[in-house]
């Protein structure tokens, strides 16, 4: 295991590099000047529009560039934007918004999803299997937007369940709807998964064994089948939490929750390179420890894998 470790933490720091080497150049390459943009309509001056170049590296070569921001990096330095503000700082900020969305939307998915998936399995051709595989389908088809544009007039604004925008209510108020939106496309995602786990499980030699012991179908369902049916689902969701966490662009926009993605696309809309790469390479880190953690989680739910 501890082999396996070492291994897979060589092969992320591989990856990380040569992922943040990609985004820093395709932020960087983006047409226009952004030292001239921050000021408008009003012209800078040549020598504050040096100075700036200077205190960002911008007249250095790409790779130099790169290389002196990824020193600033494993000191703990994410650098600031061109009005001198941490970019950690602003992250800090909108962190633990964007995270307590995204966790929520998480945990709503493998709970909902696993559940919905265990029924419409052991209800295989009943009414609740057509219905759940139904939903499913719908709400893959629509786009997220449009689901949430939905959501916010018929839940928030007619209804008045849920809050129209902004985080004033707290949680779990003011996160219930966006993340039940966010969450949606995941959780027919599991369901699916689950459904066809659990099937191909119910056929497999082990159950008939456990059956024919004695074991009643409750725990056999329970016990065994659930348990190794779980490795499709919980290597999607090890994977959608970082898609969620980056995913919450367009959630965060329609409901006003000001989190990091809120925070990236104003970034974007102002040439803020720093804010872009800093928010990028934070989400990258985070998608990359969720990927290991569901390898680790393998031998976990399955006693049939090791890692050698």
């Amino acid at each position: 295991m501890g082999r396996y470790i070492v291994s897979r933490l060589a092969q992320l720091v591989i990856v990380f590099f040569g992922v943040t080497l990609l985004i820093y150049a395709a932020v960087w390459a983006l047409p226009g000047d952004p030292i001239r943009a921050l000021a408008g309509d009003r012209p800078l001056s040549e020598s504050v529009i040096n100075a700036l170049r200077d205190e960002h590296n911008l007249d250095d070569p790409l790779l130099v560039q790169y290389l002196k921001y990824m020193g600033g990096l494993l000191s703990g330095d994410f650098g600031t934007d061109f009005s001198g503000r941490p970019v950690w700082d602003q992250m800090a900020q909108r962190w633990p918004v964007t995270m307590r969305l995204a966790l929520t939307a998480w945990v709503i998915e493998a709970i909902v999803g696993i559940v919905l998936g265990l029924i419409a399995a052991l209800r295989r051709g009943r009414w609740p299997d057509h219905t759940i595989l139904l939903f499913s389908i719908a709400v893959i088809s629509i786009p997220i937007f449009v689901l949430a544009y939905t959501a916010q007039l018929v839940l928030g604004v007619n209804a008045g369940i849920f809050p129209v925008s902004g985080i004033s209510d707290g949680w779990p108020r003011s996160y219930i709807l966006p993340a039940l939106i966010l969450a949606a496309f995941g959780t027919a995602q599991v369901g699916r998964l689950v459904r066809a786990s659990v099937l191909e499980n119910l056929r497999a030699d082990y159950v008939r064994a456990a059956v024919a012991k004695g074991l009643s179908r409750r725990r056999v369902v329970s016990v065994h089948v659930l348990r190794n049916s779980l490795i499709a689902a919980v290597t999607f969701l090890g994977i959608e939490l970082g898609f969620l966490l980056g995913g919450t662009i367009v959630i965060e926009g329609v409901f006003n929750v000001p989190g990091v993605g809120q925070l990236l696309f104003r970034s974007l809309q102002t040439q803020e390179g720093a804010v872009v790469v800093g928010v990028a390479t934070a989400l990258v880190l985070i998608f990359l420890l969720a990927n290991l953690v569901v390898d680790l989680l393998y031998g976990v739910l399955d006693p049939r894998i090791r890692h050698d």
